[in-house]
């Protein structure tokens, strides 16, 4: 007959179930023909993983300096008047009044003359003790801020300056101005915030189901619309603990070296990066098999343990940061399926093993995490099976329709219309009724998905009639 939804010659399917199992189905070639079915082994093979993430430059917090006040005073001359300017290390930024300051000063330069004067003393421990003072003396000069050269300076000159300059610690940008000129600041007051750009952190968003493949150490390649045409790749060094539960995301730090200053911190950039996939899920990468890393500067690599080169922190190995500990050519491949092969219900992976020509079984499995356009296999396949990768729900469909177990109806559930209900299910496809699809049978009214149905129906009455029963249907009375 003709399907009552699309209007298309039916045709048999299964044979009767005679291909052994009520997993199993046997498809005629020209079902399969009709169904466009095509298969494609199970096999062992290195599949790559493309991940891709979005963020945003930002500084990097290690190289970040503060500026303060080591001395109350007032800033009688800014060197630095707004924000964004460049300074090199040692550079002028703040001239600074400080009564205290003076007062040190002059601790220091008396210490300087008493010692001059008991150096002639013929008692040793007189000298030693001058000695002690100018050194407590210049101590405390360099506790309130003074450099090495300005108290060397001081010490040539014989007289106190009644201002102090301050100088920039490391070379970088001024991001932060927190004064004026002539303001008054006590001991402690910030007055800039110095940024180093030549090196920048890019965080970028990592999405939940590409962490499988995210490790430690990997490169990232990244561009930004603010420096078109051009690549940056930098390593991950810091991937965060936590996940955002609003955006399902989790965080990714990147460390990119910055020489030219083109990387501007808040700039938007997309990354990449491309994980190829061993067995175990463990990533490929030539540059660190049989490596140790810095668990913070992942720059540091080695080829035995030893201590980071920046931090001192011991080295650790490269396998226990999930990489292959071996050479990627002699690593062992994951088994693989195609994507397209795999029917998933959130809880449950299905996928039709073609087990002999033209019958395919249902079969859970257990699968890994997609790696590109492929699923690693954990379990429930072997090497060199063939496995539906196109048809495959058409497949499952005709399961049902024979009220098999199939992806949505495993083995052991109920079956679709409840104990004691009313009738909800046709009872010789399976299918959901067409209420005007019935036939009036011993004063019950039954009802059917199709009309070809229940022709079915009445060659075998009783065979159908005892499935109901079974399955506690309450059939409704015919009218009279």
């Amino acid at each position: 007959g003709k399907c009552p939804v699309c209007g298309m010659e039916m045709v048999e399917v299964g044979g009767g179930g005679g291909a052994g199992g009520e997993r199993r189905i046997a498809i005629s070639e020209t079902a399969r023909r009709l169904a466009e079915i095509q298969t494609a082994p199970v096999e062992r093979k290195f599949v790559a993983a493309d991940g891709r993430m979005v963020g945003k430059v930002d500084f990097d917090e290690t190289t970040r300096r503060t500026i303060s006040a080591w001395v109350p005073g007032r800033l009688d001359r800014l060197f630095v008047d707004y924000t964004g300017v460049r300074v090199q290390a040692g550079d002028e930024m703040v001239k600074l009044f400080s009564p205290e300051l003076i007062s040190a000063q002059e601790e220091f330069l008396q210490a300087l003359r008493s010692a001059e004067e008991v150096e002639r003393s013929g008692l040793a421990p007189i000298r030693e003790t001058a000695r002690s003072t100018v050194a407590a003396a210049r101590a405390r000069l360099r506790n309130l801020g003074l450099a090495a050269e300005q108290v060397a300076d001081l010490e040539r000159a014989g007289h106190p300056s009644d201002h102090v300059i301050l100088r920039a610690p490391i070379s970088g940008v001024v991001v932060h101005k927190n004064v004026k000129e002539g303001m008054y600041v006590q001991k402690g007051t910030p007055l800039y915030t110095i940024a180093d750009l030549s090196i920048v952190w890019v965080k970028l968003d990592a999405y939940e189901s590409d962490l499988a493949w995210i490790r430690y150490g990997q490169e990232v390649t990244f561009t930004t619309e603010a420096v078109a045409g051009r690549a940056f790749t930098g390593r991950i060094a810091f991937i965060d603990p936590v996940l955002d539960d609003r955006t399902r995301t989790v965080k990714v730090r990147v460390n990119v070296p910055n020489p030219d200053g083109l990387l501007k911190p808040d700039v938007f950039v997309r990354a990449r990066v491309q994980s190829r996939i061993a067995a175990d899920g463990k990533v490929m990468d030539a540059a660190l098999a049989g490596k140790w890393i810095s668990p913070r500067h992942p720059e540091i690599v080695k080829d035995g343990p030893g201590v980071c080169d920046k931090c001192g922190i011991a080295l650790v190995r490269a396998e226990d940061l999930g990489y292959v500990a071996v050479d990627p050519d002699r690593a062992r491949p994951p088994l693989v399926i195609p994507a397209s092969a795999a029917l998933r219900t959130g809880t449950r992976a299905v996928v039709y093993v073609e087990v002999e020509a033209g019958v395919f079984e249902g079969r859970e499995v257990v699968l890994g995490p997609r790696a590109g356009d492929h699923y690693l296999v954990r379990d429930g396949l072997a090497e060199g099976e063939r496995v539906a990768v196109n048809g495959a729900f058409k497949i499952d469909s005709a399961v049902q329709i024979r009220a098999g177990p199939s992806m949505m109806n495993p083995p052991g559930e109920e079956e679709p219309t409840a104990a004691g209900g009313p009738q909800t299910h046709c009872p010789v496809m399976g299918g959901a009724i067409v209420r005007d699809v019935f036939l009036d049978h011993e004063g019950k009214r039954i009802y059917f998905c199709c009309p070809p149905c229940i022709d079915k129906f009445k060659a075998a009455p009783e065979k159908y009639l005892a499935a109901l029963r079974a399955a506690g249907v309450v059939l409704e009375d015919a009218p009279r």
